[in-house]
């Protein structure tokens, strides 16, 4: 996901800022414009993601290959269960990620802080200036496929055995969207392998999260509202605890935490090659006053020499082509030169009609 000459600028960690018990938040980290925070326990009228059961698509089950195709175009998210990665290596996974937050802020800064040319470390991403508004997190990001494109000293320091189980774990998650592809081509009734095909080369990367308790949740965000820029993203809610959030027909639903499962989503280069049929949805990142949120996001997306632009099977004459073409380089180029602001960074390819709808 990084390119040369790329960074975030430099933040202070969160998870140090609130050792020292706080009552009042610094002024950077206030967010006096975001939506507010609807309370689900109240209620239980919204509607709730998704649930897509990977075995039953395995067995060519039709009524779960409907769900999935109506999960994509109408939520762009869904969870995945029975999925086939083993248990005790996503128990391993939740383990390992907390643990290697509770480094030593020492340790930290010594074998893993963000460097200002580079997205890969400790710190924040999408930080342009100095007078930009702070998320309530800490994250740690690393490409992990395809080899020569990881930082070659921050997957070597992380400790074992979360090392082992993280390679492991990348392995299986990207056997998964290969699996989840093939069966979007079935449901768009496309060429076998044609959008397939495009990820034998696929880059992934992944982003750990850690967003900490904080008095004053209404006032912050843990994770600015947008889409994701690639193909799919998989998500593990590592501690149980609420926070992820989909904005649905002007709504904020939260993605309850289903045990073993996975949060999939569509990315912005999925609406792109489906011809917007497929769409990337906006969400966002909450915190609470109580515990500390916990997630691992993985990504994954075309190598930088990859073309993308609408597949040209699901160009007609009643759907006509909604996006240009573009490299993946100067797709995330763009994408990474901004703040993260909704979905406003699929305008770069977006092909506006005449009357300029």
């Amino acid at each position: 996901m990084a390119l040369q000459g790329t960074g975030s600028l430099i933040v202070p960690s969160v998870q140090e800022l609130v050792k020292q018990p706080i009552t009042k938040i610094p002024e950077r980290y206030i967010h006096p414009n975001q939506d507010p925070v609807v309370v689900e326990s109240h209620t239980n009228s919204l509607p709730q993601v998704p649930i897509i059961d990977l075995s039953k698509l395995l067995f060519d089950d039709a009524t779960e290959l409907d769900k999935l195709d109506q999960a994509c175009r109408e939520w762009g998210f869904f969870q995945l269960i029975n999925h086939g990665v083993n248990i005790s290596l996503v128990e391993n996974m939740k383990i390992g990620v907390e643990q290697f937050f509770n480094l030593p802020m020492e340790e930290k800064k010594e074998k893993f802080w963000q460097t200002p040319n580079d997205i890969q470390g400790f710190g924040q991403l999408f930080v342009v200036s100095d007078e930009q508004k702070l998320e309530w997190a800490d994250m740690f990001y690393i490409n992990t496929l395809p080899l020569d494109s990881r930082h070659p000293h921050l997957i070597p320091n992380i400790p074992k055995p979360f090392r082992d189980h993280l390679e492991t774990y990348c392995l299986e998650l990207k056997n998964i969207v290969i699996t989840i592809i093939g069966q979007m081509e079935k449901a768009l009734k496309i060429k076998t392998n044609e959008l397939v095909e495009l990820f034998e080369d696929i880059c992934q990367g992944m982003r750990m999260n850690y967003y900490p308790p904080c008095p004053q949740p209404e006032h912050v965000i843990g994770l600015n509202a947008h889409s994701d820029m690639g193909c799919l993203s998989i998500v593990l809610q590592a501690n149980g605890v609420e926070g992820l959030q989909i904005r649905k027909d002007g709504q904020w639903i939260s993605a309850k935490p289903l045990p073993n499962a996975f949060v999939i989503n569509v990315g912005d280069m999925l609406e792109i090659f489906t011809n917007g049929i497929y769409r990337s949805i906006e969400h966002r990142g909450i915190v609470n006053t109580e515990k500390e949120r916990i997630s691992v996001a993985t990504f994954h997306r075309l190598h930088m020499s990859r073309i993308i632009g609408p597949t040209p099977s699901l160009i007609t004459a009643e759907r006509p082509a909604l996006f240009k073409t573009i490299s993946v380089a100067d797709y995330i180029k763009a994408y990474l030169s901004h703040e993260l602001k909704g979905k406003s960074h699929l305008d770069v390819v977006r092909i506006q009609k005449e009357n300029g709808k």
